[in-house]
């Protein structure tokens, strides 16, 4: 892993913008599962589309916000800390680097961290809010009401996560962040799931250096200029170790 470390290292020592897109496994060494991952609830009645989508909540959010609790049940009760992957980018941006975060993760970490620029680009669990008045409110919350309603009208409120069906509404702001950084830097994303895993074939058709930082391969690998494979802890704890000697 070392000279791969020493090549990574090099381009974001080069660099005065980082774009870094990433992906559940930033999150899940914070002990944080990937809610794909979630056991139990699904039928073949009923697919994780369906009951995590706009439409379901819509038509029955009294059923929606019971089913949207056993997915999401371990994150909206858990209180959980950044890990050496949040930090290390929060790192680079106390040391005068402009650092984008572009997160398919729903969780606050990353700004829990420190970093400033951060694109939620599924959203987030920590507010929700009423479709019908705008009223917005926090997590706390959420996790005191089990269907939460609207104080100001009634409405039940629905989670500032981006359902299926919906737009994903900072996603062209990502693709040209990505085209005009110096460097893209993708973590934890299996690059699965669109329209976000295009990201680094945008980047790459717009001559950015990439590297990506994964345990394992994806079908995007032919556009970067770098890998690491490893556990985001370990590798950013490296990378950090050579960028301060």
């Amino acid at each position: 892993m070392n000279s791969s470390i020493q090549r990574v290292a090099a381009m974001i020592e080069g660099a005065q913008h980082i774009a870094v897109l990433t992906g559940a496994g930033m999150s899940t060494e914070s002990g944080i599962p990937d809610f794909r991952s979630a056991k139990g609830l699904f039928t073949v009645n009923r697919s994780f589309a369906e009951v995590v989508s706009i439409d379901y909540f819509q038509a029955d959010p009294v059923g929606f916000w019971k089913d949207f609790r056993d997915i999401f049940r371990i994150k909206l009760a858990g209180h959980y800390q950044p890990n050496a992957g949040h930090e290390f980018l929060a790192w680079l941006e106390s040391r005068g680097k402009r650092v984008s975060v572009l997160t398919q993760n729903i969780d606050g970490l990353h700004t829990q961290a420190g970093s400033h620029e951060v694109l939620e680009l599924h959203g987030t669990l920590m507010t929700a809010h009423c479709l019908n008045c705008g009223e917005v409110y926090h997590v706390g919350y959420v996790q005191d009401h089990e269907i939460p309603e609207c104080r100001e009208c009634g409405e039940i409120i629905k989670p500032d996560v981006v359902l299926y069906g919906e737009a994903v509404p900072l996603v062209e702001r990502a693709f040209r962040l990505a085209a005009r950084a110096d460097v893209l830097l993708v973590m934890g994303s299996s690059l699965e799931v669109g329209p976000v895993n295009l990201i680094p074939a945008e980047a790459a058709h717009a001559g950015v250096p990439a590297a990506i930082i994964n345990l394992t391969p994806t079908s995007m690998d032919r556009f970067f200029n770098a890998r690491i494979e490893a556990k985001i802890g370990e590798a950013c704890t490296a990378l950090r170790e050579r960028l301060e000697s």
